[in-house]
């Protein structure tokens, strides 16, 4: 095939705003080649120059060496930038960073119309783009009352209006729920299928990857690993060496295999029927009888947050956002909110420090000493919030200070926390957070996307709230960034600090939380653990989830042990690949 992208010797490094002096470089001799047409995938670690990559074949960056070439154009001069630009649409991680219309079918607009697109052709356009993203209802709608999986819906919207020749998406289905995150996937699937639109995503997401036909690795600034996803993924070493790892269905084969002591091979992982009879062929093959995993139940503690009968509208009850919850949430406890986009679950958790406050029914927080704090009188608000510390989905929105460390500060300041005490307290929540020494003396805005939300996560710890909400903690990190994260929250929580994390992956929510709640539609449709609630698909989808892709998984290899064992007694699923991989050997070992 052609060459539809073509990168050859490109070194790039960015410069210091106020001296012009270059950074180190984030693109360090990296050449590439993307046949026209095909739909290829950009992985590895946060800070290794995936998105600068993105950013220079859009000629929204120029290298500082280096050619890069786009369906035959040069990037030479000003006139071949707007030949490229013209066929190449790029859709941001962040959409407010490029959402620019006030009303939803506005913004749609804006893209085609700039390409000189008149009526009746742009109308059609907008409404086709809309339909396909499931935002046509809500095309009257104003932009900045979207959800955040809707805004990021919003901003693919808008580019597929403009009717690419190549599409580069940077983590554009990180804010998405799995439903409409598959949903948009099989569109660019078709769209690379039907229309020959050359597809490069950058992505953290190796399910995601794993649809792909290419996948390039780069590290530091370098393409480290090429190949198709079973040639990448049969080499689970060398992606943990470049801080990736599995597809969570490969990972669970994968630790099969190691209880049989077989290493896995491209062939073994070709397509899904090939993953199944290698974890079951491995699973007979196994003779060691692996431990049983260990679970850890929490035990019971006292209620500390209560959200009774709250109903909320953003239009003066002509629709709810939210309709009669009710939700207890206990001391030490980690709590999954769980649902699709524009559900209500950010409406929900902005009215459990106040940010928003009922308009139905009430939000309480109960003190050690018996005081009952209620988010419906405004002299509870200022104790509430201290207690009920909020990070938000864009961790970007809560930055503000010259300095990292100035910004922890910023909660005790306001509080009039002696001045001699601060220092002590910004350390120790920068450690918490996971943030090194050297971080706390620079600007907020040079951090890392990993950085930015855990110098956002200080900032709420330095005021040591009792309950800790995250607003998709782990979304935009690389898989490292997201084990760390959610070992700062396992800590957390052991700590007796209660965590209410809203997700939208569910293999995280299965794997972390020890309880999850379900919205649907505004409404409570389910709360109990990940093993009621993702005990069988037809369970998940009545409550409007799809199973977590571990479980999803482990259910088939089940149903194949079944049919070669009547007998046999398989436990509920564990949320670790190497612990439901050892139930399943464990179980074949006892059935034979």
């Amino acid at each position: 095939m052609a060459s539809g992208i073509s990168v050859k010797h490109i070194c790039f490094a960015y410069k210091n705003d106020d001296t012009g002096e270059a950074f180190p470089k984030a693109l360090d001799d990296i050449s590439l080649d993307v046949d026209i047409g095909s739909y290829c995938a950009v992985l590895g670690p946060n800070g290794s120059g995936k998105s600068t990559l993105a950013k220079l074949i859009d000629v929204l960056e120029l290298p500082d060496e280096g050619e890069i070439c786009v369906l035959g154009i040069t990037a030479s001069d000003e006139e071949s930038y707007y030949d490229i630009r013209q066929r190449c649409a790029y859709v941001f991680q962040n959409p407010d960073n490029q959402i620019v219309g006030t009303i939803v079918e506005e913004d749609v607009a804006f893209g085609p119309e700039n390409l000189g697109i008149q009526l009746p052709e742009l109308r059609e356009r907008v409404d086709e783009a809309l339909r396909y993203v499931g935002l046509y209802d809500l095309r009257k709608r104003e932009a900045a009352s979207l959800s955040g999986g809707q805004k990021q819906k919003l901003a693919i919207a808008g580019a597929l209006a403009m009717r690419p020749k190549v599409l580069i998406l940077d983590e554009s289905t990180a804010m998405l729920d799995p439903v409409s995150r598959d949903e948009f996937l099989d569109l660019v699937e078709k769209m690379n299928r039907e229309k020959g639109i050359t597809v490069l995503t950058i992505t953290h997401d190796m399910n995601e990857a794993a649809r792909c036909e290419r996948i390039f690795v780069i590290e530091k600034g370098k393409v480290t690993m090429t190949g198709t996803p079973p040639e990448i993924f049969s080499h689970p070493d060398k992606l943990n060496m470049a801080g990736l790892e599995l597809p969570q269905d490969i990972s669970l084969v994968n630790e099969i295999s190691k209880l049989a002591d077989k290493t896995l091979t491209e062939e073994d992982i070709r397509d899904e029927e090939a993953r199944l009879n290698t974890a079951v062929r491995y699973a007979r093959l196994a003779t060691s009888r692996p431990e049983e995993p260990q679970v850890v139940i929490p035990e019971a503690r006292r209620k500390l947050l209560e959200v009774s009968d709250l109903s909320y509208s953003y239009d003066n009850g002509r629709t709810y956002a939210l309709e009669h919850i009710n939700l207890s949430v206990y001391e030490g406890e980690i709590l999954a909110i769980v649902g699709k986009s524009g559900c209500g679950k950010t409406t929900l958790i902005s009215h459990l420090n106040g940010i928003v406050r009922p308009q139905q029914g009430q939000v309480v927080l109960y003190g050690k000493d018996g005081e009952v704090l209620s988010t419906s009188r405004k002299k509870d608000l200022a104790r509430i919030r201290q207690s009920v510390g909020l990070v938000f989905q864009y961790p970007e929105y809560q930055l503000f200070e010259e300095t990292v460390e100035k910004d922890i500060a910023y909660g005790l300041i306001k509080l009039q926390t002696p001045e001699e005490n601060r220092p002590a307290r910004v350390k120790a929540a920068a450690i918490i957070a996971g943030l090194t020494e050297d971080v706390l003396t620079k600007s907020p805005f040079e951090l890392s996307g990993g950085q930015k939300r855990r110098a956002a996560l200080a900032g709420v710890l330095v005021m040591k709230p009792s309950v800790l909400v995250l607003d998709e903690p782990a979304a935009g990190l690389d898989p490292i960034g997201r084990i760390e994260m959610f070992m700062t929250i396992l800590a957390l929580r052991d700590a007796g600090t209660t965590v209410i994390i809203v997700s939208h992956n569910m293999d995280e929510a299965a794997r972390y939380a020890d309880r999850i709640f379900c919205i649907k539609d505004g409404r409570e449709v389910g709360t109990g653990t990940a093993s009621e609630l993702f005990k069988d698909e037809e369970t998940a989808g009545a409550l409007g989830l799809s199973m977590p892709i571990l479980y999803d998984f482990s259910a088939k290899i089940k149903t194949r042990l079944k049919k070669e064992y009547p007998g046999i007694k398989l436990m509920p699923p564990y949320p670790v690949p190497s612990q439901e991989a050892a139930s399943i050997v464990r179980s074949v070992l006892d059935a034979e």
